[in-house]
């Protein structure tokens, strides 16, 4: 049609474009996630490895194109320092200026049970990687918070279903915060429910390097009781417990076997000398076999010419549930997304875990393990006794 209809009908068509257009970029609009953890610190290697495991599990998770319901994915990640003022402050900066639409960290454990109560206040979800304490999900918990790392009780149970049975006594050793008094709590509950007697409990600084006192009190505290004797230890970052524990022939000189959880490779160089401990872990890349692993794994090989660690595991679980609870929820609002998480299964490295839907910990499986000595490997291996699964493990609701 031409002449002043047909300008006329073409004007509403260019119209009717120009007034669609606005939601087609709508579409466009990224979904930002912070990572909020602590890069620079004691746990430096700790956040390195979440955020390389974040980024592949996004790029697993959307099968390499890097968006969620059409919209490309931005990952803002924010340093701590691991200082919990500071990471409160930087999760409000994201929350609040950079407009994010969740959450992912932190790191340390005192760390992130001050980032909580920030969640709470801009009702955006936190999903917990890698902070451990069992208050996290517990009474410090609150609704908009879930964990896809383990907490206390899953680690600390697993490593007593590892070794508890009757007649075995136990004097634990940890560092004296959330991570270490939570972890000996579940842990002496655990182990006593299946028989064993926890019979002394030593808590050191954080950056404790000589162990002589404390050793000398669990040494008095064991040589009370008759049966088999262990001395648990929960440590994390640097110090080498084990090492100078074993130096001091605890075994050899006064019966007392030493036992601990899994960790990091560079940590499990230290577990050279202790061929033969037993304990339970969270993570070792050659345990699990499932095709998220398999393709961490390999991957991580390919671009970093070495094997996938803890947290980068633990990174790419995380970022595998926020995809899925994206995708189920059809959008990121902060409600929708809570609905679809409260469990919500996912497949991960570990294979399946679980949103618990009273206090949202993703249960999922660990690893009782013992340690030998491969030649051709810088590290000992954690070689698989058995795995517990999440239905195995009889983790408490804590936040009651």
């Amino acid at each position: 049609m031409t002449g002043k209809h047909g300008f006329t009908l073409m004007s509403f068509a260019l119209a009717v474009a120009l007034f669609a257009a606005p939601p087609a970029r709508a579409a466009e609009k990224p979904i930002k996630i912070a990572q909020v953890v602590g890069v620079t610190g004691p746990f430096e290697v700790y956040a390195k490895q979440s955020i390389t495991g974040f980024k592949m599990g996004l790029e697993y998770a959307t099968r390499g194109t890097m968006r969620v319901l059409g919209r490309p994915i931005e990952v803002i990640v924010k340093d701590t320092q691991l200082k919990p003022d500071l990471g409160k402050q930087r999760l409000a900066e994201a929350f609040k200026d950079d407009g994010v639409d969740l959450a992912v960290g932190g790191v340390s454990s005192a760390v992130a049970l001050a980032m909580l109560p920030v969640a709470a206040e801009f009702k955006k979800v936190l999903v917990v990687e890698p902070a451990v304490a069992d208050s996290i999900t517990g009474k410090a918990w609150n609704r908009y918070v879930f964990r896809t790392g383990r907490n206390s009780s899953q680690e600390a149970i697993a490593n007593a279903v590892a070794l508890a049975r009757p007649g075995v006594f136990i004097a634990t050793l940890a560092q004296d915060y959330a991570y270490g008094r939570d972890g000996v709590a579940a842990y002496k509950e655990a182990a006593e429910a299946k028989g064993a007697k926890v019979v002394h409990e030593e808590y050191v600084p954080l950056k404790t390097a000589d162990f002589t006192a404390p050793a000398q009190r669990i040494i008095k505290a064991l040589s009370r009781v008759k049966g088999d004797k262990y001395l648990f230890v929960i440590w994390a970052g640097k110090g080498n417990p084990l090492g100078k524990l074993r130096a001091m022939k605890l075994e050899e000189k006064h019966g007392i076997k030493l036992t601990a959880g899994g960790n990091i490779l560079a940590a499990l160089k230290l577990y050279k000398p202790l061929e033969g401990m037993e304990g339970a872990t969270y993570y070792y890349y050659d345990i699990p076999k499932n095709e998220a692993n398999r393709w961490l794994v390999e991957e991580h090989r390919k671009r970093f010419n070495r094997p996938p660690d803890f947290f980068t595991c633990g990174g790419m679980s995380a970022a595998i549930a926020v995809v899925k609870a994206i995708e189920t929820a059809g959008s990121t609002n902060t409600e929708a997304l809570i609905t679809a998480m409260e469990g919500m299964h996912f497949s991960t490295p570990k294979g399946e875990m679980v949103f618990r839907k009273e206090d949202h910990q993703a249960l999922q499986s660990m690893y009782h393990f013992r340690i030998k000595n491969d030649p051709d490997l810088p590290w000992a291996v954690p070689v698989l006794v058995r795995e517990l699964t999440w239905q195995d493990l009889d983790v408490p609701i804590r936040n009651r």
